[in-house]
């Protein structure tokens, strides 16, 4: 995977090279157009599960914006009642992801979501300990980064 991802980033830099331009926009038009020209190819240099892959990392990508998004405007809300009415506390989330990419991802994206903080893994590495700021129903929040972060991740990923 890394070897048609470093191929398709060359790829690109020689589309800026030939163009003459260096500017973001030119460089991600060439990192697409030769995603394309690589899906062309896919049956002669491998690319089939690469290109799925780039789609997979995409939506996980759309998924954390749209949750960064949404528990910032949360957290504010918070931030803004005339009284405090929140039930912060710890959840031990198990794991399903087992391995450490995947966990170290799901720990790094839900510390970056406003309102949670990944606190621990558990030495077996089968728990993640999260505090939340606001946490009504644990096992709902549970279900879902089940349902989302970490289920996208895996699926990124494996």
């Amino acid at each position: 995977m890394t070897g048609i991802l470093l191929t398709n980033v060359i790829l690109a830099f020689a589309w800026a090279f030939m163009t003459g331009s260096f500017t973001l926009p030119n460089l991600v038009f060439g990192f697409v157009l030769s995603t394309f020209a690589l899906w062309l190819i896919r049956e002669q240099h491998g690319t089939v599960s690469y290109l799925g892959r780039v789609w997979r990392i995409s939506t996980l990508a759309v998924l954390f914006f749209t949750e960064l998004v949404k528990s910032s405007v949360r957290v504010a809300g918070l931030a803004f009642l005339p009284k405090l009415e929140i039930k912060p506390g710890f959840v031990a989330f198990p794991l399903t992801a087992d391995r450490d990419i995947e966990i170290t991802f799901l720990a790094n994206l839900i510390t970056l979501t406003p309102g949670t903080l990944s606190v621990d893994v558990s030495t077996d590495r089968k728990t993640l300990y999260i505090h939340c700021i606001d946490v009504p129903d644990p096992e709902a929040m549970k279900q879902e980064i089940a349902d989302g972060f970490e289920r996208r991740i895996m699926e990124a990923f494996r």
